[in-house]
């Protein structure tokens, strides 16, 4: 039955109807009463054409900021060429990129997926099925640390040892055990020789940026040489230039045997990544895994383009220039109000302010919004997260600190 224009609608469906698709989307994200319809470096842009500079980048996923020229080229090339030629065929893109992460990393073999829970979960079959082909089938257990996150699906939620993520979802898979994070003495006693890998990302994000000490990480390669364990970074938030290298594995000089990406690596499309070293590579043979559109053209396109722009321009002194500017100017809003806010934390463009209670993370991020056209982001406990383009500028950062400091109750 059509509505006529005279027709009451109710509050209820007027919200429903304000913004495309609300009506009919399934309501598990509490989304800002915001439509963005256009992205411009780093900033962007609502239906009703307000601009907001934007520390959020789809969650660290736009690395170059919205619609980088180079991208949307790649993008638009790849498009009006091959879409799709699923994993049964061979296609330039993804052996190209496959090429490329192996020579900038230094791994042998490469496995492409759609997000990044994707790869972890990958990452976790490979694990387990290396032990199985050496015969070792006690060996099955994955580790991972507390205020983890990995991902939502079923193996990757069982490998996140935050219960808030949990609820109403057991019974998960078995075989999972957790350590406390920069735990060195309760790390040694979480790998023994039924440990098939211990995952780890080197600055957990999404419980509210917090970096692993390096002396944790190296113990962590202790460990798992000794065990003959898996080292597996998780570097989908922290990887891909974010913490001033490209992975984050070269920024704290530790070397694992297995890397997941995801996030910036196509620079918003949807794509996931596994480098795998040279000693777990032949894990996974045909059959054991796969993926319909993991390594499809068009994103492995944008991928590309997004470490061509690295080659040529210095993505990483940015990083290291802009993290520094806004680190030091997040703690000196640590300093002059210190009822309010913690010590900064997190390395290059993956930051996190605590909030102190009583005032609340979610709130400044409302006023931030609202006041200020300021996208900013809370994550885990009560924290500020700043996400945004690595290609932020000196200027939008001192825009982005005196905004903030604007907001604060």
């Amino acid at each position: 039955m059509f509505r006529t224009q005279s027709a009451i609608i109710s509050p209820a469906e007027q919200a429903a109807e304000q913004f495309t698709g609300e009506k009919h989307l399934l309501q598990n994200y509490a989304r800002a009463p915001i439509e963005i319809v256009r992205g411009e470096g780093c900033e962007v842009i609502d239906a009703d054409g307000n601009r907001y500079l934007d520390m959020v980048a789809g969650i660290a996923v736009c690395a170059l900021g919205h619609a980088h020229p180079a991208i949307t080229e790649a993008i638009a090339k790849q498009a009006g060429t091959l879409v799709q030629a699923s994993n049964l065929f061979h296609h330039e893109p993804a052996g190209t990129l496959a090429n490329e992460l192996a020579k900038l990393s230094g791994f042998e073999r490469v496995f492409f997926c759609n997000s990044g829970t994707e790869a972890n979960e990958a990452a976790i079959k490979l694990a387990r099925k290396r032990a199985w082909r050496k015969g070792e089938t006690d060996r099955v257990k994955i580790v991972s640390c507390d205020g983890s996150f990995h991902g939502r699906t079923m193996g990757a939620l069982a490998a996140t040892a935050n219960p808030h993520y949990k609820e109403g979802f057991e019974p998960l898979p078995g075989g999972f055990a957790y350590t406390p994070f920069n735990d060195i003495a309760a790390l040694e006693s979480a790998i023994d020789d039924t440990t098939a890998a211990f995952l780890v990302e080197p600055v957990q994000g999404e419980s509210g940026v917090k970096p692993a000490d390096r002396a944790f990480l190296e113990a962590a390669r202790r460990l798992c040489d000794r065990h003959g364990a898996l080292l597996i970074f998780d570097e989908i938030q922290c990887g891909m230039g974010r913490l001033g290298t490209l992975f984050a594995f070269q920024t704290f000089g530790v070397r694992p045997d297995v890397v997941t990406l995801a996030k910036a690596l196509a620079n918003g499309l949807p794509i996931g990544a596994v480098l795998v070293d040279a000693s777990a590579a032949s894990a996974l043979q045909p059959g054991d895994h796969g993926t319909t559109f993991g390594g499809s053209p068009v994103p492995c396109a944008a991928a590309l383009a997004h470490l061509r722009v690295r080659a040529t321009e210095d993505v990483d002194a940015n990083v290291a220039l802009v993290g520094g500017i806004l680190t030091a100017g997040l703690e000196a809003l640590h300093i002059e109000h210190p009822d309010k806010f913690g010590p900064v934390r997190g390395v290059g463009l993956l930051l996190g302010l605590p909030v102190l209670a009583p005032y609340e993370a979610k709130a400044i991020v409302e006023r931030a919004r609202t006041g200020e056209h300021l996208l900013l982001n809370a994550a885990g406990d009560n924290t500020l997260r700043f996400v945004p383009s690595l290609l932020l500028t000196e200027a939008q950062a001192r825009d982005a600190l005196a905004r903030l400091a604007r907001t604060i109750p």
